[in-house]
C-alpha cells in the first residue's frame, strides 16, 4: 500500500510531498492540482499495461489523455525535466522523466528503488514495481493493481461493451466496462470485509445488495446479448416494475454502478482513485458513499478520491465515528492556488469521534459563509 507520493516539476507543483492513507481524501479549490496527482499514478499505470516493454512514459493513452511534455512540466520551472516519486513504507522508488516541450511522451532520465540506482533500464517493465510487477532483482514481491475512475463517466446506454478482463481495465476510466465485468465476473467472490449478509457473497450479488442502499428496492439483470461482444442491464427500483432500460431509471444509478462494481471487484492492496465520487447523488446518497468508502479502505483496498462534497466528507467523519473505520487510516488534504505566501496543500487531521482539527479558509466552509450572510453575520 502507498503511504506518500512525491512530485517534483509535475503539472502545477514545484515540488510536493503528500502522504498517503488506505483512504485520502482530495479536496479544494478547483484546478489547483487535485486531478494531477492522480493523473501522476495513472501515466505510470497506463504505460505499463498499454505498452508491454516501453522505454518512455506514455502521457496519452486509453486511461488518460495528458497532451505534451509542456503539458505536464511544471509551467513555473519551465524546464524539460520532472520527478514522480512513490513510497511503500519501506521502500522508495524514483523516476526521472525528461523529454522535449513538443514530444508527447518522456524519455527515462533515471531510476532508484530502494536507493538503489538502476542504470539504462531496457524496458518500463523494468521500473515500475509498485504498479503491476514483480522485480526479483529487488527482492520486492508486492503486486498492486489501479483502477482509474475519472469525472466524466459513462452515462446509461442500452447496450454495453463485454471485453476480455485479462486484456482490458476492469472497469475502465469512464467506468465503460462495469456492466461487462458484472456479467463475466458475477460470480467471483466478494472481499470479506465487503460482504453484506442478505446475499450471496459474489460480486453480482453483493453489487445489487449494495446498490439498493444507495436507491432503495433496486435490482439489476445483465443478459448478454446474442451473437455479439456486448451486454445488456436491466434496472428497477420496485418488484411492482419491470426491469427497465438504464436510460429510464435516471443517471445516479449508472453513476454509482461503476464506483460500487470497481470496489467490490477490488482485491487487498489495489489502488481505487475516484474523481467525484458525488455525481448526480442527492445529499443523503453521498453521505452514504462517503461511508461505503470507508468501508472499502477499511476492508484492506486502497481508495484516493477527489471531492467537492461536505456530504462526503461527513460520509468518512461518521464511517470513522461509528467505528466503521479507523481514524488513523485516513488523511485530509486541502489543496490551494499557487501562492507565494501560503501552502499549496493543507492537512487537517481526524481524531477518533470524527472531528477536525482546522478549517482552514474555503475548506467545505461555504454553507457557513452563506449561513453567516443571511443572518446579516458576514459578506
Amino acid at each position: 500500500m502507498l503511504t506518500r507520493i512525491d512530485l517534483q516539476h509535475f503539472k502545477c507543483f514545484d515540488s510536493l510531498k503528500l502522504p498517503l492513507r488506505p483512504l485520502t481524501l482530495l479536496s479544494g479549490a478547483n484546478a489547483s492540482g487535485k486531478s494531477s496527482v492522480m493523473q501522476a499514478l495513472a501515466i505510470l499505470h497506463q504505460t505499463m499495461r498499454e505498452n508491454e516493454g516501453a522505454s518512455r512514459l506514455m502521457l496519452n493513452g486509453a486511461t488518460v489523455r495528458l497532451g505534451t511534455v509542456a503539458d505536464v512540466i511544471d509551467q513555473g520551472h519551465g524546464g524539460n525535466v520532472c520527478i514522480i516519486s512513490l513510497h511503500d513504507g519501506e521502500t522508495e522508488y524514483i523516476w526521472e522523466f525528461t523529454g522535449e516541450r513538443t514530444g508527447m511522451s518522456m524519455d527515462i532520465a533515471s531510476v532508484s528503488i530502494g536507493g538503489k540506482s538502476i542504470r539504462s533500464p531496457d524496458s518500463f517493465h523494468r521500473m515500475l514495481p509498485v504498479l503491476d510487477i514483480v522485480i526479483d532483482k529487488f527482492d520486492f514481491d508486492v503486486v498492486y493493481r489501479l483502477v482509474y475512475l475519472t469525472a466524466e463517466r459513462l452515462g446509461p446506454r442500452d447496450i454495453y461493451p463485454l471485453e476480455d478482463a485479462h486484456l482490458t481495465p476492469v472497469i475502465g476510466s469512464s467506468g465503460e466496462n462495469a456492466v461487462g465485468a458484472l456479467y463475466s465476473g458475477g460470480d467471483e467472490p466478494v472481499l470479506p470485509g465487503l460482504r453484506v449478509a442478505g446475499a450471496p457473497p459474489t460480486r453480482l450479488r453483493q453489487v445489487e445488495l449494495r446498490m439498493s442502499h444507495f436507491f432503495p428496492g433496486c435490482e439489476l439483470i445483465v443478459e448478454k446479448i446474442p451473437q455479439t461482444n456486448a451486454v445488456r442491464l436491466g434496472l428497477r427500483t420496485s418488484k411492482r416494475m419491470d426491469f427497465h432500460r438504464p436510460v429510464h431509471t435516471g443517471f445516479g444509478l449508472t453513476q454509482v454502478l461503476p464506483i460500487v462494481v470497481a470496489a467490490l471487484s477490488a482485491d487487498p492492496d489495489d489502488l481505487l482513485l475516484i474523481e467525484n465520487p458525488e455525481v448526480h447523488l442527492h445529499p443523503a446518497g453521498q453521505a452514504m458513499m462517503g461511508q461505503f468508502l470507508g468501508d472499502v479502505a477499511q476492508a484492506g483496498v486502497q481508495v484516493i478520491l477527489e471531492t467537492h462534497s461536505d456530504h462526503i466528507l461527513n460520509g468518512v467523519r461518521r464511517a470513522v465515528k461509528a467505528k466503521r473505520l479507523e481514524a488513523d487510516r485516513v488523511a485530509i488534504h486541502f489543496f490551494q492556488p499557487r501562492a507565494d505566501n501560503k501552502a499549496q496543500v493543507v492537512s487537517p487531521m481526524l481524531d477518533s469521534e470524527g472531528k477536525i482539527d482546522a478549517w482552514p479558509d474555503g475548506f467545505f466552509d461555504q454553507f457557513d459563509k452563506d449561513t453567516s450572510y443571511f443572518a446579516g453575520w458576514g459578506e
